[in-house]
């Protein structure tokens, strides 16, 4: 009976122990088992949040290449519009013309009276005879214009102001002088001369309608230096002569930088040279002029 006691007992105690063996295994499992799937969701979790970040990292990436793209052609429209104004504007405005100009001038000449050195008469009294040169003759020269301001100093738009440099020869035909008696025994002197003027001009010139081909020009007042020879009878004396001078005028652009024009101007001295030698006069003619 004992013995069978004993046996009970041990298979009792061995049923126990892989009851317990079995049951700690199956704790185990099911302990790895929530570990496993606690990881598992820590890393689901975790790599969820890092999509986010780069979900957003990505949309601000996008959202600050779209705001410099648009900055950008922002800018390049600004310029793209700025040249398309500044072109249209220069398409819409007539071809410059060369505002500077050398010119080529000539024309009649006429003094206010025979430009002989001592009279206006045809007969010289005393013991000096002479045949006065005429009033009428001829002129050329050459001179320059240099454009100083478009709109006459901002009164009036269009209206070119520039500054005429200018120098013409002049002739008024031959006066022949003789002195008579001058030196007992010697013979009478007879000398002919070509009467002869030399004017320099410094004025201001106001050119309308710039931008034209047609250009009416005026020369309100200006400073002209007259030197008149031979001035004497013998010969031997030239006098130099400051004077006021005025002019008007109209060019006209026929091709390129090529113009042509006709002027008249008027030289006016406040008195005579010591001997009555008179340089007030009139010109009249036409001109060539080169713009650059």
């Amino acid at each position: 009976m004992r013995g069978d006691d004993d046996e009970k007992t041990k298979l009792a105690l061995g049923i126990a122990a892989a009851t317990l063996a079995v049951t700690g295994a199956a704790v185990s499992q099911q302990a790895l088992a929530g570990t496993k799937a606690q990881h598992h969701a820590n890393e689901a979790a975790l790599m969820s949040k890092v999509d986010v970040l780069e979900a957003q990292l990505r949309a601000m990436q996008d959202e600050m290449a779209s705001i410099r793209a648009t900055a950008g052609n922002g800018a390049d429209s600004a310029k793209v519009q700025e040249l398309d104004a500044w072109m249209q504007e220069h398409k819409n405005q007539p071809e410059r013309s060369k505002d500077n100009m050398v010119f080529f001038r000539g024309g009649f000449a006429r003094n206010d009276q025979r430009p002989h050195a001592t009279t206006s008469n045809l007969t010289c009294a005393g013991l000096i005879d002479c045949e006065s040169s005429d009033k009428d003759g001829w002129y050329f020269g050459a001179g320059f214009d240099f454009s100083l301001d478009d709109d006459l100093f901002g009164m009036m738009h269009n209206t070119e102001v520039l500054a005429e440099l200018a120098f013409d020869y002049n002739e008024f035909g031959e006066f022949r002088g003789n002195v008579v008696n001058a030196i007992p025994g010697y013979p009478d002197v007879t000398q002919n001369a070509t009467q002869s003027q030399l004017r320099l001009t410094a004025a201001p010139k106001i050119k309308f309608f710039k931008g034209s081909k047609l250009r009416p020009w005026i020369i309100p007042a200006g400073f002209t230096l007259n030197v008149m020879s031979p001035p004497s009878q013998v010969n031997t004396i030239t006098h130099l002569m400051p004077a006021m001078h005025f002019g008007a005028g109209v060019d006209y652009n026929i091709w390129r930088n090529l113009y042509v024009g006709v002027d008249a101007r008027y030289t006016f001295a406040l008195n005579k040279l010591d001997s009555s030698v008179n340089v007030n006069g009139l010109q009249g003619g036409g001109y060539l002029g080169i713009g650059f």
